[in-house]
């Protein structure tokens, strides 16, 4: 079984942060395609209140266990190089990163349907809870769509 790999920042992702994990890989030359999905929190008006942030919080060691189980089926069933998954807990402001999933593969279309595949299934799957606070700092538990 592979190693369990954290997936968890307590900040934001950087912008900074995604261009250097880009960078790392300009010295393997055997990946022609990159896939980058970013998750970045909305400021949705809900019954006339508008989102200034959600707050994450994970039950971490399942979500990490069900994570390693996801990135072996995901790397089994593509012929992919790569991923790499990062998603942040505690409060993200609205045009912040939440969610960084990077996959690599010598052809787009392996890397586009893995890194799809995976964002969908840390959706659906993992114990990561939003909570939306809103501009008045009410808040409500955020649905996943």
């Amino acid at each position: 079984m592979n190693k369990i790999k954290n997936i968890f920042q307590h900040s934001p992702i950087s912008p900074l942060f995604i261009a250097e994990s880009i960078t790392k890989h300009s010295t393997k030359t055997e990946i022609g395609a990159h896939q980058i999905f970013l998750g970045q929190i909305r400021a949705d008006e809900i019954d006339g209140k508008t989102v200034k942030a959600i707050e994450y919080t994970a039950y971490q060691d399942l979500a990490l266990n069900q994570m390693t189980a996801i990135r072996e089926e995901i790397f089994a069933k593509y012929n992919i190089t790569c991923m790499h998954i990062h998603h942040s807990l505690g409060i993200v402001n609205a045009g912040e990163i939440c969610l960084f999933v990077f996959t690599s593969s010598k052809h787009r279309n392996e890397a586009t349907k893995a890194c799809n595949e995976v964002v969908e299934r840390i959706k659906n799957e993992l114990p990561i809870w939003g909570k939306e606070i809103f501009e008045d700092e009410t808040h409500q538990w955020k649905i996943n769509q």
